[in-house]
């Protein structure tokens, strides 16, 4: 990991993910996360004001970034629910089987290499009737949206943490064994290559 991924990309992400339109878009989802809740690339922890401390009893945060954890620690500190870090390993997140709640992700699965084994994973670790919380921007409708996305996707990963514009969000879901109970898609404000959400709900298929 290079000056760029350790020092600028960081805060680079913090700021663009805490814009207030994405901060909205999470404000609409993750409150309605409940019990001991896994929340996957914690990130720098734009999440924890979100959450219910009624409904809420422990939130467990997965990141591989050292950098980000510190962010996210210092924000867990504001808030009335206890917050730790979970170990993550290649393809493994450290935590038993249906052990928890709820599993929150927000604009994360664009970064993860190999995603379905991930959402895979995240379905091991859900109760029988647990719920996934999502909210990922991805593949837009309209055909010259796509195709935008295309052809920037290989010169934006590099500069976004291996951030992937062209992203079937739904497709995924389902792949990694779920199956969708609620979605929203729309456009946030800024460039459409960018900015087209997939929000909602799943549960193990």
């Amino acid at each position: 990991m290079g000056f760029y991924d350790r020092h600028i990309l960081p805060h680079l992400i913090d700021c663009a993910c805490g814009m207030g339109d994405v901060m909205k878009a999470r404000a609409q989802i993750v409150p309605r996360a409940r019990g001991r809740v896994l929340e996957i690339g914690i990130g720098s922890g734009l999440n924890l004001a979100f959450y219910d401390p009624s409904r809420v009893t422990h939130i467990f945060g997965v990141d591989p970034s050292a950098e980000m954890q510190a962010k996210a620690r210092r924000r867990a500190a504001g808030i009335a629910i206890p917050v730790e870090m979970v170990p993550l390993e290649l393809e493994r997140i450290g935590a038993d089987s249906a052990s928890f709640d709820t599993v929150v992700t927000t604009f994360t699965l664009c970064t993860i290499p190999d995603p379905v084994p991930a959402l895979v994973e995240m379905r091991r670790v859900l109760k029988p009737d647990g719920e996934l919380l999502f909210c990922e921007h991805g593949l837009a409708p309209e055909p010259a949206v796509r195709g935008w996305q295309n052809r920037l996707t290989p010169l934006w990963k590099p500069l976004a943490g291996g951030c992937h514009l062209n992203r079937d969000i739904p497709a995924l879901i389902e792949a990694g064994g779920f199956r969708i109970a609620e979605l929203d898609a729309h456009y946030l404000p800024g460039p459409r290559p960018m900015t087209y959400v997939y929000s909602g709900v799943a549960r193990a298929a």
